[in-house]
């Protein structure tokens, strides 16, 4: 027999997986209490009693995708095959695959948490989880001393690659070269510069 804690938990599990999958074919704006319900199939009600609004639905969503994306870059930092740039390499891919796949999720998960306090909480803490791995394997290629140097400038370019990329604006034929290069052509000139500094 199922306990309501178990019953509580698989409610929450299903209309976060419905609030996702809305996102992801509609944007924020798909995402209603009553459509996420109503996908999830369960009560009208039923939402309500998880989430307060739609904000801190959308931000307990945002939450579990940092997490998956920490878990990611936590599994690429611990792998000993790899050299520091290419852990770095693979850390920035994880997170331009996340852009590419779910573009609503991933600008969401970088918009600032809102809704109620225990939502915003969990997210910055899976969003502080995530940066600090992120901070760890760029640490591993220009040192602990130089990392919030270049962890800005990574991440600021990668979110610049995967924008245009993801709106078009970085075609092959235009610009005769893939996101994947130039995520290369990044992490080669970090390292460069780690290394003759």
């Amino acid at each position: 027999m199922v306990s309501r804690v178990e019953s509580a938990a698989a409610t929450r599990r299903a209309l976060l997986d419905a609030a996702a999958g809305l996102l992801d074919s509609g944007g924020p704006g798909a995402v209603t209490l009553r459509a996420v319900g109503a996908r999830a199939g369960v009560t009208r009600g039923a939402p309500y009693r998880h989430f307060p609004d739609k904000d801190s639905l959308l931000t307990a969503v945002a939450a579990e995708a940092l997490d998956r994306l920490a878990d990611q870059v936590q599994a690429v930092r611990a792998d000993p095959r790899l050299s520091p740039a290419d852990k770095l390499h693979m850390g920035l891919s994880a997170l331009m695959t996340v852009g590419r796949r779910q573009p609503h999720l991933y600008r969401l998960m970088f918009t600032h948490p809102a809704g109620d306090p225990a939502a915003i909480h969990a997210a910055k803490q899976a969003g502080d989880r995530a940066m600090g791995e992120f901070l760890g394997i760029v640490g591993g290629v220009v040192g602990a001393e130089h990392t919030r140097r270049f962890a800005p400038l990574l991440l600021t370019s990668v979110h610049g690659i995967t924008d245009m990329e993801v709106n078009g604006h970085l075609s092959a034929d235009k610009w005769h070269i893939t996101a994947e290069e130039l995520v290369t052509t990044l992490v080669a000139m970090i390292d460069r510069q780690a290394r003759s500094g």
